[in-house]
């Protein structure tokens, strides 16, 4: 009897609150995906789910559904669709919080210009701002003006486009000699 109380028990807080982060175009093509564990392992398994996930939401003014025993929260913008997915259990609240902040400062970033030509013109500041948000499925900031100013002081210290493919591969070469060194 002891075991089947135990599948009725609430789940246990986690940290690691966040699935997935994507941004899909009007299309629902792909633009940004930032999966956190493998509850989609594959490429195919993603896509999948991307477009079931589009197909419910594109037409609708709600913020929030319950899609493959998962919480997804999002919101568009022109052409854009901006998802936050994490488990059944999960605080919609905590969701809508890195939603909107993700949205916030690409706002800031991107000067209230929030479409697809701009954000893929500011691809880096995308990636650094999710990197600043969420960092493994953690949530790790909610505040816009902190994402900003960071990506800000990020992107001066390497401003990515003026960085090479090359150095790029000699950086992650050095990386992962010392890592096998240790």
């Amino acid at each position: 009897a002891g075991g089947a109380m135990a599948c009725l028990s609430p789940q246990e807080p986690s940290l690691y609150t966040v699935k997935a982060i994507l941004i899909l175009d009007n299309d629902g093509d792909r633009l940004f995906t930032k999966y956190y564990d493998d509850t989609y392992p594959t490429v195919k398994e993603q896509k999948a789910f991307e477009k079931n996930i589009f197909n419910k939401t594109h037409r609708t003014d709600s913020e929030i559904a319950l899609l493959e025993g998962l919480t997804v929260v999002y919101k568009s913008s022109i052409d854009l669709y901006f998802y936050v997915i994490g488990s059944s259990y999960e605080n919609e609240l905590m969701l809508m919080a890195v939603l909107n902040c993700l949205f916030d400062s690409l706002s800031q970033m991107l000067r209230k210009n929030v479409e697809k030509r701009a954000l893929l013109e500011n691809m880096e500041g995308l990636f650094l701002a999710v990197d600043e948000i969420v960092d493994g499925g953690v949530i790790l900031e909610s505040d816009p003006q902190q994402v900003v100013h960071r990506v800000a002081v990020r992107g001066e210290d390497v401003p990515l486009t003026e960085q090479t493919v090359s150095q790029v591969l000699q950086s992650a070469k050095e990386q992962i000699k010392w890592s096998l060194l240790r």
